[in-house]
C-alpha cells in the first residue's frame, strides 16, 4: 500500500511538473502521508490574499462539499455514485492557478481549505478592507449534498468554522452553514478579478479546461462583512 501511495505521489508530481525527492518518516497511531512543496516564482506573478479591489467578481474554480461527502463516507451512509465525484474533484491539480498569476487582472488569490469558503473569503475581504456580497445559487456545489446535511453528515469542524468567524456575516441557513463553511481538502482557487475582465477571465479559464461563472463581488467597507444571497 506504500508503495502505492508514493506511486501515486510520483505521478501527480510529474503531472505538476515537479520532481520528488527526499523524505523521512515518524511514528503515528494512523497511516499519514503528505508533501512540503518548495519553489520559485516571479514576483511580478505572485498573487496574495490581502490585494483586492472594489468591484472586483469572485471566481471558485471547483465545487464544494468534500468535507460534507467524506464524512459520509466514514459513517457509512455515501452512495458510490456520490463519492465518485468528491474524489475527482480532489484529485484535480490547481495548475490554472499558475496561469491565473500571469493575469494582470487578477487582483487577488487564494484556495480554499480547512476555513471552507467563508473563513479564506473573510481572510480576503478583512486583508483588502473590504466587503462581499455573494450569491449562494451561483456556489458551485458537489452533487446530492442536501441529503447528507438532513442526515447530520458534517464534519466537526464545520461548526468550529462557524463560531470562529460568524461575525459580521449575514444571509445563513442550515444548508448554507453546512456548504459554505465546509472544510474542503484539495480545495479550489478563490480569484478575485478586476470589473470589467471577467469575460476575458472566463476565456483563460476555459483554457485549463474550466468553466466558471461568478459567484459574487467585492464592494466597499460595510458593517456586514459577507452578506450571502
Amino acid at each position: 500500500v506504500a508503495a502505492k501511495v508514493l506511486d501515486g505521489a510520483r505521478t501527480v508530481c510529474a503531472e505538476a511538473g515537479i520532481p520528488l525527492a527526499g523524505g523521512h518518516t515518524i511514528e503515528n497511531p494512523e497511516p499519514v502521508f503528505g508533501l512540503a512543496v518548495t519553489g520559485e516564482v516571479e514576483i511580478k506573478n505572485l498573487k496574495q490574499n490581502s490585494t483586492a479591489i472594489a468591484g472586483c467578481s469572485l471566481f471558485l474554480t471547483k465545487p464544494l462539499g468534500v468535507g460534507i461527502l467524506t464524512t459520509a463516507q466514514k459513517l457509512g451512509k455515501i452512495e458510490d455514485n456520490d463519492l465518485r465525484p468528491a474524489i475527482e474533484t480532489m484529485l484535480l491539480l490547481n495548475k490554472a492557478g499558475e496561469d491565473f498569476g500571469k493575469l494582470p487582472y487578477v487582483r487577488a488569490m487564494t484556495d480554499i481549505t480547512g476555513f471552507g469558503l467563508l473563513g479564506h473569503l473573510g481572510e480576503m475581504i478583512d486583508g483588502s478592507n473590504l466587503s462581499a456580497e455573494i450569491i449562494f445559487s451561483k456556489i458551485p456545489v458537489l452533487p446530492n449534498l442536501e441529503k447528507y446535511i438532513t442526515q447530520n453528515c458534517m464534519p466537526g469542524a464545520t461548526t468550529r468554522n462557524w463560531s470562529g468567524y460568524w461575525q459580521g456575516i449575514e444571509g445563513i441557513e442550515v444548508n448554507s452553514l453546512a456548504i459554505l463553511c465546509d472544510p474542503q481538502t484539495s480545495g479550489g482557487l478563490l480569484v478575485a478579478v478586476e470589473n470589467g475582465f471577467e469575460e476575458k477571465f472566463k476565456a483563460e479559464a476555459r483554457k485549463s479546461g474550466l468553466e466558471l461563472e461568478a459567484i459574487g463581488k467585492l464592494v466597499a467597507r460595510e458593517t456586514v462583512r459577507i452578506r450571502v444571497e
